[in-house]
Order: C-alpha cells, then sequence, then structure tokens
C-alpha cells in the first residue's frame, strides 16, 4: 500500500474512533460513583496490599467503609475545594484520595521533592490551603511549607470511630449499591468538572497546572481497559507516586473501579525490596521508567520476577538493550508506552498478542519493538511539519498533535500557555513523531530536547545514544550521560556532555568520528558529574542538567 494511502487511512480511522468515543454517557460520570460501586460490588477482595513499614492488607468494603467515614467527617471540617495530599503511595494516600472525591473535592497531590519555591508556587497557584500528609513524612521534608493544621492521616483515620466504619461496611453488605449512594449523597455526575489537579514534573521548565477532568480520567481508564493490558483480578505493582500522573490515573483510580489488586510500596528506587515483594505478592505486571528497571538487572533473580506477566516502560525512551537484557535474565518482556500529564496520561501502549482480545482502532495487534504501540480507542492524531504548521502525512516525522475525551482542556489560569499548545480542540504534545503503515507511533523526540546548531536540528536522545554505543557504556544501573543545548555566539547553540564517566573531548570526538557521527553532532565540551540529576518520576531533570551545563560554561570562560 501505498504510504499516502495507509496515511489516509489511518487518520480517517483514528478520527472515526475518536468521535465514536467522545459521545460515550459514560464519560459524564464521577470518579466517585465509579471507584464506590467497583468496591461495593466485590466488597471482600483484596483491594490493596501496603508493604510499608510492614504487610498491611485492606479489602475493598473496608477500604471504602473508611473513606466513607472519613468524607463524612472532612465534609464539615474542610470548606476548600481543592485540597492538598502528599502521601506516598499506599493506604493512607488512597483512602485521603478516595475519601476527598467522595464529597466531590478535587485532591491536589503534591511533588514534595521539587524544592520549597516551586511547592509554595502549586500552592499558591492551586489555591490550597488545607493539606493531608503524615507525620513520619513531614520529619522526614523538614524543608516543605507544611501548614499549622496539617491534617495527619492516620490521626483523621483514627478520629473516625470504629464503629462508624463498621456501621458502614454492613451497609456496604447489605444495601443495595445505587441506594446507598443515594443515601451518602454521592456524586454521580461528573462529565467536565475538574476531578484532580497535577503540576507537571517542571522537567524542562517550571510547574505548570494540568486541570483533568472526571471525563478525562474516565476516558482513559475506559481505553486502558479496551486495551486489555490490565484487566480485573490482576496486581499490579503501584510505587510511582500519587503525584505523577501514571500513580493517580492508572494504579490508584484505574485499579480501584477496575478491581485491579494493587500493591505498594513508597519509592521504586529500592529494587531489592521491590523485587522480594514481587514475588512474595505474587505481581503480575510493573510498570516504571526504564532508570527505575536497568538495576533489576543486577539486583534480582529470575526466581524473584516469574510471577510477572510482561512489564511496562514509559516516561523515557526504552534502550533495545534493556529489553533484550529484560528478555535473557527474565524472560520478561517489556512494552513500551506513552503518554503525557496532560492526556491523563496514557495514549498509546504495546501489548501483548495474546491479552489482545480485540483490536485497536485502527486494526493494530500485538508489539513493535522500537515504538510505543497503537493509539487507544478514542485518539485521534496528526503530524504537523514544525516551521510550517502544515498537516503531513501520519507516516511522516513531525510533531505530534493528539485529541480524544482524555486529553486535558488547559493549564489552571494560563490563557497564554493554552493558546500555545491548544488549537481547535487539539494538543500539540511538543514531541517529535510518525506512525508506520500499521499504525504503530514511534516518538522520535522532544521538541524541547532539540538543538538547532547551523540551521539543523540535533536530536539530544539520538547523540546520547551513539555515545553510549561507541564508549561502550550499558548504563544498567543509572542513567550515564545527558546531553544539553547551551548559546552559543557561532552556530546558535552547542552541545555539551554530562557524563558520569571519565572521557576526554578529544577521545570522544574520535570515537563518534571514526562512527560516522555528522560534526555538528558532536558535542563541544564534556563535564564529569556525580550523578546525572533525575526526577521523583524517573525523567532525567533536564532543567537541572541545563542550569549545571551552564553555570560550567560561565566557569570556563569566566577562568
Amino acid at each position: 500500500m501505498d504510504s499516502n494511502d495507509a496515511s489516509a487511512r489511518l487518520k480517517s480511522q483514528l478520527g472515526a474512533s475518536e468521535e465514536v468515543f467522545s459521545q460515550r454517557g459514560e464519560l459524564d460520570g464521577h470518579i466517585a460513583a465509579n471507584c464506590f460501586r467497583a468496591l461495593a460490588k466485590n466488597s471482600g477482595r483484596e483491594a490493596i496490599v501496603d508493604m510499608y513499614p510492614e504487610r498491611k492488607v485492606m479489602k475493598s468494603g473496608i477500604l471504602l467503609a473508611a473513606a466513607i467515614a472519613l468524607s463524612r467527617r472532612w465534609r464539615a471540617r474542610i470548606p476548600e475545594r481543592r485540597v492538598g495530599v502528599v502521601l506516598p503511595p499506599g493506604i493512607g494516600g488512597t483512602i485521603a484520595n478516595l475519601a476527598l472525591v467522595l464529597t466531590d473535592k478535587i485532591p491536589v497531590n503534591l511533588n514534595f521533592t521539587i524544592g520549597e519555591a516551586s511547592v509554595r508556587a502549586c500552592l499558591d497557584k492551586g489555591e490550597v490551603s488545607t493539606m493531608v500528609s503524615a507525620g513520619t513524612l513531614k520529619e522526614k521534608v523538614p524543608n516543605f511549607p507544611w501548614p499549622e493544621d496539617m491534617l495527619d492521616i492516620k490521626e483523621e483515620i483514627g478520629a473516625c470511630s470504629k464503629l462508624s466504619i463498621i456501621f458502614w461496611l454492613i451497609a456496604i453488605k447489605l444495601l443495595p449499591i445505587e441506594f446507598l449512594m443515594r443515601w451518602l449523597k454521592v456524586p454521580t455526575t461528573g462529565g467536565r468538572k475538574e476531578a484532580c489537579l497535577l503540576f507537571t514534573s517542571g522537567s524542562s521548565g517550571e510547574p505548570k497546572g494540568v486541570v483533568l477532568t472526571h471525563r478525562n480520567i474516565i476516558a482513559n481508564t475506559l481505553q486502558i481497559e479496551e486495551s486489555c493490558i490490565l484487566p480485573a483480578g490482576k496486581s499490579i505493582m503501584a510505587c510511582l507516586p500519587i503525584f505523577h500522573s501514571f500513580g493517580c490515573t492508572v494504579t490508584l483510580w484505574y485499579a480501584l473501579c477496575r478491581e485491579v489488586r494493587i500493591v505498594s510500596f513508597p519509592t521504586p528506587l529500592e529494587t531489592r525490596k521491590i523485587a522480594e515483594i514481587i514475588k512474595a505478592e505474587s505481581v503480575n505486571v510493573f510498570v516504571g521508567a526504564a532508570t527505575f528497571l536497568r538495576p533489576f538487572l543486577k539486583r534480582a533473580s529470575r526466581d524473584q520476577m516469574k510471577t510477572l506477566d510482561f512489564v511496562v516502560a514509559g516516561s523515557e525512551k526504552l534502550p533495545k538493550k534493556l529489553y533484550d537484557a529484560f528478555m535473557e535474565d527474565f524472560g520478561i518482556q517489556i512494552y513500551e508506552g506513552y503518554g503525557l500529564t496532560e492526556t491523563s496520561p496514557v495514549l498509546s501502549v504495546n501489548r501483548p498478542l495474546e491479552l489482545t482480545q480485540k483490536e485497536s482502532a485502527i486494526g493494530a495487534r500485538g508489539a513493535k519493538v522500537g515504538s510505543v504501540g497503537p493509539l487507544l480507542t478514542g485518539i485521534s492524531a496528526k503530524i504537523v511539519e514544525l516551521d510550517s504548521g502544515k498537516e503531513l502525512p501520519l507516516t511522516e516525522t513531525g510533531m505530534l498533535w493528539v485529541k480524544g475525551a482524555n486529553v486535558f482542556e488547559g493549564y489552571l489560569d494560563d490563557k497564554q500557555k493554552n493558546e500555545e499548545v491548544i488549537k481547535d480542540g487539539w494538543f500539540m504534545t511538543g514531541d517529535l513523531a510518525r506512525f508506520d503503515e500499521d499504525g504503530f507511533l514511534y516518538i522520535e523526540g522532544r521538541l524541547s530536547r532539540f538543538s538547532k546548531i547551523g540551521g539543523e536540528m540535533v536530536p539530544h536522545g539520538l547523540v546520547e545514544e551513539r555515545i553510549q554505543e561507541v564508549m561502550g557504556w550499558t548504563g544498567e544501573e543509572a542513567q550515564m550521560v545527558s546531553i544539553v543545548g547551551v548559546p552559543d555566539e557561532a552556530k546558535g547553540e552547542a552541545l555539551v556532555l554530562l557524563t558520569t564517566e571519565e572521557v576526554s573531548i578529544k577521545e570522544l570526538r574520535e570515537k563518534l568520528v571514526e562512527a560516522g557521527l555528522p560534526n555538528l553532532w558532536i558535542p563541544k565540551l564534556v563535564y564529569e558529574v556525580a550523578a546525572i540529576p533525575v526526577l521523583a518520576t524517573g525523567k532525567c531533570d533536564l532543567k537541572q542538567c541545563e542550569s549545571i551545563a551552564i553555570d560550567m560554561m560561565a566557569r570556563l570562560y569566566t577562568d
């Protein structure tokens, strides 16, 4: 088939899928009602196994009963619309978020790793004055701008009498679900109302407030369900922070309303402990960035990982060597996916062929290594040329624009930024991408991760890959290189390499030239660092890398 014909077919199929999906009645619902029905329907199943500091199990009925009791307490005590939540994944964070949505309030799960100034900016922008956390966390993060009347989740749950929780548990077991929801005034219509507020990681700039509606989150839960990658009854390892969009939608809301068993641990960094948990709790699915997956190769055994059906990778590009190593060491496939906070977050994912009970909207099934899979149901896309804004065939490379019920409608109180990234309902992702003729999506790089040198667009990610190849750096333990573009009078920008390895610019240049890398793609300077900065989500902290590179350049020219 001619590539233009394939592009036209893909465009038509994606457009039709988005149009039909966006009219579904379920999208007018409320995540509180969706979670309530799922938890009450099967009240005896294990909803969450919290593995920190010791193993605690909470079944669906008691989880819902505790959230009901807490919601009734907070309905009278908290007048604000938005409420800050500073808790790791686990029983406390789950109950806090569920209790807030049951009162039709908006949880704002806050990133406590981004520094005091950034957190204060988030609190001001979100008009957040009440915060739910834990006393133990407050002790561990003393520089966080804690309010005087912070609500301690343990004390708050404790203030709800055991008798009241038992009463609601009995009611859940004995009363019709819809009757109980009416009695408790559980909101059932959310639609385009704000459901939660997340702040972007700020990997390449200041955090922005991403308003996700009930429609957005419900759409993404339906899309993930229809991909068949995470069916009810499976167990998922929940160690990504709740302030991360995947931790919020997938390992919290999706798991609660689609009866997926949550096995939680507060951090993805303790690889040995997580490997032990995976074995002990028979976890089926693990999700994480490549940064979090590399250490498993040295710190986990095949026996510990044998219950995993597969691993899903996202947030950063999955290196082929890492994919191959997981297959060789554990016999486990890594399925790469793609998403953004602004898209609730999942846009596409590869998936096991045997789990794909139905084809995607474009007929694509299974997986292709190197791609991020086909788009989920109900998402349309177009590819746009960077300079002219002209729409290109989907099979050519340009900026990816997406549309769908899972795509947010704008940043909080930021008209200028919204006008820059949203046009006629299309969201400009900032990623360069293309589709193949089968409808699999390939991400070529982030626009912010390109430098224009001598009029040529140079991709940072590809340069990083080539450097690691020619130097033989495997990067199994942690990210070893980061390319940064800095201002350069001669050519507009210059590339600076930050690396944890010892190498001279002369040696690096010789090896890259020998490998056939264009001269413009070769870094101008190399700086050795103790570690490449990363965010709590596992992404490289591009903003911090840029600050280091600019500071190093300034020192060089000053000296």
